[in-house]
């Protein structure tokens, strides 16, 4: 028998057009290239404009390198994993699988941008959702380059390392058991599997076109959120610090808040953290904790991967789990709220 793949078929026009990731993500490029030259001329000699730009450009360009990192990842598991080789490398049970997919976060360098299409193409190749959540969380949050990052940042805080890790890594684990007890799967939008698993051109060719729909799709959800982000970072003041230094409730609760606004990558949101020395560290490392596991910018690219019925559930589970994890390593490895 010829074992030839062969062609998928092409698609019918049926006389409506749906608007994808793909067409947006093409008309903000397209309108950001056209307005680029008016924009600049209107807004040199803004601050605000300026300030607007700076962190927009910083957050994406930050982002872009690890969103690319991602999408590779997802691209690979769809054409060389199989479903077979998943249920074997993943426990039987529930609960082992979420600790292997927690502890299997520290071994992929990347961030919270790259982690969601890598976590949603899991659940299509038949991972529990619950197991492929807990890495989506643990990935960004525990990888040796976030944690290197964080000791070269707190260079006099050793303990923030331990705290951090201690934190990020009870945060996926109990978000993802918790998730396995009270999810639904009418709450993650469905897609189609793609699963190729012929010949090696075969392979290669679902390989590239994977990678290539979910960087377009987590892409220009990453431009929403940027653009939120950057929104929503200028309205901070920046007295705010001073203010909030003797009352370490209050501290907690705004670092967790400014986590969710920023949108930093966990790459870069230790050194960010350190700068906050008018701030305790325990706060500081709810900022650090809370970062990984949901700001704007992930919440938009979850919402585009997942569906906002998972979101609207998952960000507040995520950001409560969050919180309390970061508080309670903090009163352990950092001595009190310092």
């Amino acid at each position: 028998m010829d074992a030839t793949p062969t062609a998928p078929p092409r698609r019918r026009w049926t006389g409506r057009f749906e608007i994808t990731s793909v067409h947006v993500l093409a008309g903000i490029l397209v309108l950001g290239f056209a307005l680029a030259p008016l924009l600049i001329r209107a807004g040199t000699d803004e601050p605000a404009f300026q300030a607007a730009t700076t962190i927009f450009v910083s957050i994406f360009v930050q982002a872009i390198p690890f969103l690319v990192l991602g999408v590779l990842v997802s691209g690979a598991i769809a054409a060389f994993v199989s479903p077979d080789l998943l249920q074997r490398a993943l426990p039987d049970s529930t609960t082992g699988a979420i600790c292997v997919a927690g502890v299997a976060g520290m071994a992929v360098p990347g961030c919270e941008c790259g982690s969601v299409p890598a976590s949603r193409r899991l659940i299509d190749h038949g991972a529990p959702g619950a197991a492929a959540l807990t890495f989506m969380l643990a990935a960004p949050a525990i990888n040796p380059v976030v944690l290197v990052a964080t000791a070269v940042a707190f260079a006099g805080e050793p303990a923030m390392v331990a705290a951090r890790f201690t934190g990020s890594l009870a945060t996926a684990l109990l978000t993802g058991a918790i998730w396995a007890r009270i999810g639904r799967p009418g709450w993650l939008t469905s897609r189609p599997a793609q699963h190729t698993h012929g010949t090696d051109g075969a392979k290669w060719r679902v390989f590239t076109e994977a990678a290539r729909h979910d960087l377009l799709q987590a892409g220009s959800f990453l431009v929403v959120g940027a653009a939120a982000a950057t929104a929503l970072r200028l309205l901070v003041p920046a007295w705010i610090y001073d203010t909030l230094a003797g009352n370490i409730v209050a501290a907690i609760v705004v670092c967790a808040a400014l986590a969710v606004i920023l949108a930093l990558c966990s790459e870069a949101d230790a050194f960010v953290a350190a700068s906050m020395s008018t701030l305790p560290l325990l706060p500081r490392l709810v900022f650090l904790v809370v970062g990984p596991a949901i700001d704007v910018k992930l919440f938009a690219m979850q919402a585009g991967s997942f569906g906002r019925p998972f979101a609207l559930r998952f960000a507040p589970l995520t950001l409560l789990v969050a919180v309390a994890c970061a508080t309670i390593a903090g009163l352990i490895f950092l001595g009190g709220a310092r």
